[in-house]
């Protein structure tokens, strides 16, 4: 993914105020239209026309088009953070509450190959790190939770940083969910996720566990 350089750091737009379902319909608006181009081809009156709103509106609630594609995607990725807290409910088994939370990232990007695609297409890393949103605590938070559970059990290799194993796992998921929406011949990720679950464990599971 390529990169722009800038130096200010992107603020988090202020929604107060802003109707639910003209939120949703700019989310979608900008979900469709991001996911087939990319970021520099799109144009935020080509937005507001699509979830019928006024350019003001944009401006108003978001304030610049870098900051209304990473309030939308926080958004996208807040949902997932929320399906897999819901999904580890009532799961005792350590390592069944990481295939369940394998599967869930699957599953989801799955069902939603544009949210996949807009990162792929539209998203500059270099400035998403600099959004206030780019660590999204919800999600990265309950990933790390259940990393230090593992490693504090002796069960996830304590060799090296949690960081490390966080990367290891957000790594493979991103490859998995991008080249399955570019190849489209790959048949269901989640149907094939316990073979491909295993494969991450021998990876990051303690060698002598």
């Amino acid at each position: 993914m390529s990169e722009l350089l800038e130096e200010e750091a992107i603020a988090l737009p202020c929604l107060d105020g802003l109707n639910p379902a003209t939120r949703r319909r700019i989310e979608q608006a900008v979900l469709e239209i991001f996911s087939e181009r990319e970021f520099y081809r799109v144009g935020l009156i080509e937005v507001a026309r699509a979830a019928n709103v006024s350019l003001q509106t944009i401006y108003k609630y978001y304030g610049s088009k870098e900051a209304l594609l990473f309030s939308c995607l926080d958004a996208q990725l807040s949902e997932l953070a929320a399906r897999m807290i819901d999904h580890l409910q009532g799961i005792e088994d350590y390592k069944e509450r990481l295939r369940k939370t394998f599967w869930v990232v699957l599953d989801y990007f799955e069902q939603r190959p544009q949210v996949a695609q807009l990162i792929m297409s539209s998203v500059y890393v270099n400035t998403w790190r600099k959004h206030a949103n780019y660590h999204n605590p919800l999600l990265f938070g309950t990933f790390m939770k259940v990393l230090a559970e593992g490693r504090s059990r002796g069960i996830l290799n304590d060799q090296v940083d949690e960081r490390i194993l966080l990367d290891y796992i957000f790594g493979i998921l991103a490859r998995l969910t991008q080249m399955q929406v570019q190849r489209r011949d790959m048949g269901s990720l989640t149907a094939q996720s316990s073979v491909l679950f295993e494969m991450l464990w021998r990876a990051i599971a303690r060698p002598d566990a």
